[in-house]
């Protein structure tokens, strides 16, 4: 064990890595909103991240092998970032925590609909997007006979909420 670790407990040690304010924050934006660059990440989170936390968090991240970083090729000034097979694992952590948060705490429909539905979908669900996570950030073959993708069936349900806002207004 490391002396720079509280303990060798694995909910610390996670806690270590998960605990602060960001980081699964950035994940999620990741794995749910296909965010891989800083500038989208910056942009498009609702909790409104400053630029350094980003850039702290992006590279505490990568340190720990949750994300890997690399030069993008449209942009010479660009980086790129892709979830590791580490950070995929995290789909059914996130489907369970988002589920429990649906269930315990004054939710948004609007934001908590993809948390519905992974929970609705169950194990099944999470290994398809677990599949097509890794085909998008780690270049591995999508299993054949896969219908429309997890993320356009979470997007769906997104939209329809909110087109039945709209309706309703």
């Amino acid at each position: 064990m490391r002396d720079d670790h509280r303990s060798g407990c694995p909910i610390n040690l996670s806690l270590e890595v998960f605990g602060d304010k960001w980081s699964l924050l950035i994940l999620r934006d990741m794995i749910f909103g296909g965010r891989r660059h800083f500038r989208e990440l910056l942009l498009g989170s609702p909790e409104g991240i400053s630029s350094n936390i980003l850039a702290d968090r992006l590279k505490s991240l990568t340190a720990l092998g949750m994300l890997t970083r690399a030069d993008d090729p449209t942009h010479k000034q660009k980086g790129i970032y892709s979830l590791s097979e580490m950070a995929i694992q995290l789909v059914p952590i996130m489907a369970h925590l988002g589920a429990w948060g649906s269930k315990w705490l004054p939710v948004s429909e609007e934001l908590s609909i993809r948390a519905v539905l992974l929970e609705e979908g169950g194990p099944a669900m999470w290994e398809q997007f677990m599949s097509e996570l890794r085909a998008e950030h780690l270049g591995a073959s999508l299993p054949d006979g896969q219908g429309p993708s997890v993320r356009a069936q979470l997007q769906a349900g997104y939209e329809a909420v909110m087109a039945r806002r709209v309706s309703f207004a």
